[in-house]
């Protein structure tokens, strides 16, 4: 009996690597990005079983973050994001943190010990994670009013910036901030 040749690895490599993509990104493993589409959720919010979706933001300008309770990084930019969320939700902005991968009670004690204020869900079986293609937190994608994506942003950031602001304002039509 002969050995398998190097060409006969690197299909079967091929194949295994598809069964994998299809395993972990579903079926419609377009990517998640830039000009894309935003996929969907159905999630619990943190303080109620009621079901929130993407598609009761129809209209609206949306954060959507990932994130997790032990993600330091994710707990350093919070603050920044809260003080966005202050700024800005007047101005319409939607913002939804969603936890991956943890049930409420201990996002319940790390939302009141940073006092958070914007919308949390809780997404304990990680579909939406899935769905969203997210796997690094925190991470953050900017929806805009027609359901597209407009900005992935993978790691923290200091979410009212003046830069970050500016972009967020002219998508929301809001007026500049007064200097």
């Amino acid at each position: 009996m002969r050995a398998a040749g190097p060409g006969l690895w690197v299909v079967i490599a091929v194949i295994v690597a598809a069964v994998v993509s299809m395993l972990v990104f579903g079926s419609s493993s377009s990517p998640v990005g830039r000009g894309s589409v935003a996929p969907g959720y159905s999630l619990p919010g943190l303080d109620s079983p009621e079901l929130h979706s993407l598609s009761q933001l129809d209209g609206k300008v949306v954060l959507v973050n990932f994130w997790a309770t032990w993600c330091k990084p994710c707990e350093e930019e919070m603050p920044a994001m809260e003080r966005l969320y202050q700024e800005l939700g007047p101005a319409g902005l939607e913002l939804v943190a969603i936890s991956v991968g943890e049930q409420a009670e201990p996002v319940r004690a790390f939302r009141d010990r940073l006092g958070l204020t914007f919308p949390i869900l809780i997404d304990a079986d990680k579909s939406a994670a899935t769905e969203w293609q997210t796997f690094a937190f925190p991470e953050t994608l900017l929806v805009d009013r027609d359901g597209m994506i407009l900005e992935r942003y993978v790691g923290p950031r200091d979410w009212d910036a003046p830069a970050y602001v500016a972009r967020l304002r002219q998508l929301l039509g809001a007026p500049p901030e007064a200097s």
